[in-house]
């Protein structure tokens, strides 16, 4: 008998031990082991009743993600929960930790569900690109009904046991001792002669004025998960589970799920999921390096992005001194932060409680001395090379000695800043993106004297403020805003080609992308990128680069907060500006551009293939250390869709071939040097290989 199942007696009741680490995953071999296990159960004469149990610190976390690279072979999961569920004897599942995805599954499949109250359970598969296809798009809706099951599978987000108590998915809320819990459970149910009750067999969920409600709930999808592949499919497998048998619904369900599994929306999501993985390591930093105390957080500047900053530490649970240089400063970032507080509250998402634990967690001052008593320090004043070394070299004398000193500049030379300092070691970059305190990433820089246990530590820290922390090396716009540029390059000369900003920008939303080119830069700031150009050693000489962008600020157009920029606004509703497609014909004509048609296609093309071109640079230069590294920035920092799985992904999944011969084409029309192909682009597209398998071994 494999060791990844155990079984043992108490009595009249077997207990059945999954036993897979770290999370007890749904592999082929446990699945085939859990199998063997039921039938030696079902042969155990002496055997009443059985208890399903995960070893550890949970019941099972969902099947092994790894195995839907390969075909799938038998035994497979729906299966062994029709196994569970046709047993003759009771089973009793007994959560605790996570019972997610097949773990749910699994649970629902047998006759009665105890847990402990603050178990996790859900269907998470959507956020895979997947539908639950072990069985869970039929049995969910038939225990806690048709929406509630919709909003859980949709949204993926778990609700605890107790709650699930309350719906109806558990039957019994146990305490921690959960073993001896479940035995007893299983015992009363003996006693009570409880019935095998088996989900399948319950009748059909029932949805009122059900000629409308998948109709208005596929709506209200189409608004909230725009582009999606998995979840329009997940309403039509519980639609099905209600008009048809539980064994016709399956066939939709087996279906839907292929269909899903194979898609190239799944197979972004799930390199998604395992660059989320591969991005907590880093070159030099194992798990036992060891990290810094953070116990208290100082941060330099209260604007809109030290504020926000700010909030990112309290929200942590962190003490937190905001300073500034004078007082109506700190009262503005002090009035933002809390306003951010009083959103929450309203939005129910914080208690009056916790507004005021977090607020007390708080200090604001004009006093740079009050920075003394912080391990970390973040600057996050005006992006100026001069006054951040001017600052830095204050924070190192004012700090004490073993401090780490943060800056959160989106492109300045860290090691520049870092040389003022007697530290350098201790000097990192820790570049947020707005709005700070709601957008996940986090560019970690390392510098050239960087010590391991500081980015030990700053890894450590983007997990407890709930950040994707991604490691990335020094040069002009680190990684996000270097790929940045050439992409909204593109936009700013395909407007003075004559092509409305409008249309690109609709483009590229059409395609996924939470808001155009045009549409980002006017709501970061005109002014904000012509001052990033500016600072820019190696800016392109080129008179037409960015000019759009030059001419605009010229105007005092610097996007929303002057309530004009490529766009007009009526509040932060964008609307279409035909003087600036007038004023970008103009500098056509002095700038001798000819006025272009392009196809959608071709305008896509432009904006991707820039970006993706920059990409394989910055990888080459190690920059970058991953391909999934570059994707997770723009993913979470930049708004391009997961169901594209981000640039250097797509570049594969449309084969590199491709690309780069669309970069030539590039190049041959417009001799920019933005369009010669990447050496190592160049390399694999030679010789058929993929960027995911270019990057840096910790």
């Amino acid at each position: 008998m494999s060791q990844l199942t155990r079984y043992e007696r108490a009595g009249e009741v077997v207990i059945i031990t999954l036993d897979n680490p770290p999370v007890n995953a749904l592999s082929t071999a446990l699945i085939k082991s859990c199998r063997e296990t039921l039938a030696r159960f079902a042969a155990d004469e002496s055997a009443r009743a059985a208890v399903l149990l995960g070893a550890g610190k949970l019941f099972v976390a969902g099947a092994d993600i790894s195995e839907f690279e390969r075909p799938i072979t038998p035994p497979w999961l729906p299966e062994l929960v029709e196994q569970v569920e046709a047993s003759e004897r009771l089973i009793v599942a007994a959560l605790h930790g996570v019972a997610l995805g097949g773990g749910l599954e699994l649970a629902m499949g047998c006759h009665y569900r105890c847990a402990v109250p603050d178990t996790k359970l859900g269907l998470p598969e959507v956020k895979l690109g997947l539908l639950p296809g072990a069985t869970g798009v039929r049995r969910l809706p038939r225990l806690v009904g048709v929406k509630k099951s919709l909003d859980m599978m949709i949204s993926g987000r778990p609700i605890t046991a107790a709650q699930g108590f309350e719906l109806g998915l558990v039957d019994k809320l146990v305490d921690a001792e959960l073993r001896d819990a479940a035995i007893a459970y299983a015992r009363e149910l003996l006693q009570t002669q409880a019935p095998c009750r088996r989900v399948s067999e319950l009748p059909p969920p029932v949805v009122e004025a059900d000629d409308t409600f998948f109709e208005d709930y596929q709506q209200t999808l189409e608004q909230q998960q725009r582009g999606f592949f998995a979840p329009p499919r997940i309403v039509k497998c519980v639609q099905a589970a209600t008009r048809k048998s539980y064994q016709e619904a399956g066939a939709t369900e087996r279906e839907l799920f292929a269909e899903c599994l194979h898609s190239p929306h799944s197979k972004a999501q799930r390199h998604l999921f395992f660059a989320e993985r591969e991005v907590t390591r880093a070159p030099g930093v194992s798990s036992d390096t060891p990290t810094r105390a953070i116990h208290k957080v100082a941060v330099v500047g209260a604007g809109t992005m030290g504020s926000g900053i700010a909030l990112c530490f309290l929200n942590a649970g962190l003490p937190v001194t905001l300073l500034d240089t004078d007082e109506g400063s700190l009262a503005r970032g002090l009035e933002l932060i809390h306003k951010s507080y009083d959103a929450a509250l309203k939005r129910g998402r914080i208690t009056p409680a916790q507004r005021e634990q977090a607020l007390t967690r708080l200090t604001t001052t004009l006093d740079q001395g009050a920075m003394a008593d912080a391990e970390l320090v973040v600057e996050a004043v005006f992006e100026d090379l001069s006054i951040k070394q001017e600052l830095f070299a204050r924070m190192d004398d004012l700090c004490k000695p073993e401090a780490i000193l943060a800056s959160n500049t989106s492109s300045l030379d860290l090691n520049a800043i870092a040389s003022v300092t007697r530290r350098p070691e201790s000097v990192l970059g820790l570049h947020f993106f707005a709005p700070a305190n709601i957008m996940r990433l986090l560019e970690i820089v390392r510098g050239r004297h960087t010590a391991v246990d500081v980015i030990a530590t700053a890894m450590q820290l983007a997990r407890r403020l709930g950040k994707v922390g991604v490691v990335v090396g020094v040069c002009f716009g680190f990684v996000g805003n270097r790929l940045f540029l050439p992409y909204a390059r593109e936009a700013q000369l395909m407007l003075l080609e004559g092509i409305p900003p409008e249309r690109v920008d609709r483009v590229a939303r059409a395609w996924g992308m939470a808001m155009g080119p045009h549409a980002v830069m006017d709501l970061s700031g005109l002014d904000i990128f012509n001052k990033l150009l500016d600072a820019w050693p190696e800016c392109p000489a080129d008179p037409a680069y960015y000019r759009m962008c030059r001419v605009l600020c010229e105007l005092g157009r610097y996007g929303q907060k002057t309530g004009s920029g490529i766009y007009r606004y009526e509040g932060r509703q964008a609307q279409p500006a035909p003087e600036v497609l007038e004023l970008a014909q103009r500098e056509a004509r002095r700038l001798g551009i000819e006025q272009v048609t392009l196809s959608d296609a071709e305008i896509m093309e432009r904006l991707l293939y820039a970006m993706i071109n920059e990409g394989a640079r910055a990888l080459a230069e190690g920059i970058a250390l991953r391909p999934g590294d570059i994707d997770l920035i723009f993913v979470n920092g930049y708004g391009m869709p997961r169901y594209r799985g981000g640039p250097m992904h797509y570049a594969d999944a449309l084969g590199l071939a491709a690309v780069h011969s669309g970069i030539l084409k590039y190049r041959a029309r417009y001799g920019d040097p933005g369009w010669t192909p990447a050496p190592l682009l160049e390399r694999l597209a030679r010789t058929g290989g993929k960027l995911s398998h270019h990057g840096a071994q910790p």
